[in-house]
């Protein structure tokens, strides 16, 4: 039976098999400890009964309460490809909603590279649209151009109005987003 936890530091060491994936952005160490240290409600593993990770997602809660803003971020989500289709990618996303929800969120909101038609094809089925595209958010290696970006918002029940997910009529460049 697969167990859904907190994430802790020991699996630092172990989630290789599910950062391996080339479309995975993987950070440093430290960057994941600051998320564990700031946010570690957000962190959560999928762990199988043997104790090797599946899947992971990682989060914060960002944003302006006054400017109706405040939101959970999806900085990271991945499933090791052996676990895909199980629902675990669901499961997760589920867990950082309700936990949005319950700190006052308006929106849930995540970045996907335009190419990823099977994660967009995904976010959508969960219930997330198109907001904006981000032109050039994901820095291409081997000389490639840089890559556009999805930003994909799921309203909360907080924005009764639906107003966080009005989508925008242009794209936008990094150095736009709030």
């Amino acid at each position: 039976m697969t167990t859904l936890r907190p994430f802790t530091c020991d699996d630092l060491f172990k989630f290789n098999n599910i950062n391996l994936d080339p479309l995975t952005e993987t950070y440093g160490i430290p960057f994941y400890l600051q998320y564990l240290a700031h946010w570690p409600e957000y962190f959560i593993v999928a762990e199988a009964p043997g104790g090797e990770l599946m899947g992971y997602i990682m989060g914060k809660a960002e944003g302006s309460v006054a400017r109706e803003e405040w939101h959970g971020h999806v900085t990271a989500l991945s499933v090791a490809p052996e676990f895909r289709r199980l629902g675990l990618a669901a499961k997760l996303m589920e867990m950082l909603e309700e936990i949005s929800e319950r700190k006052g969120g308006f929106f849930v909101d995540l970045f996907v590279r335009v190419s990823n038609q099977v994660a967009v094809n995904m976010y959508r089925r969960l219930g997330y649209s198109v907001y904006r595209t981000v032109i050039e958010y994901y820095s291409a290696s081997n000389g490639e151009p840089d890559e556009d970006a999805y930003d994909m918002r799921k309203a909360l029940s907080r924005d009764t109005e639906k107003k966080s997910i009005i989508p925008l009529p242009h794209p936008v460049r990094p150095e736009d987003i709030e």
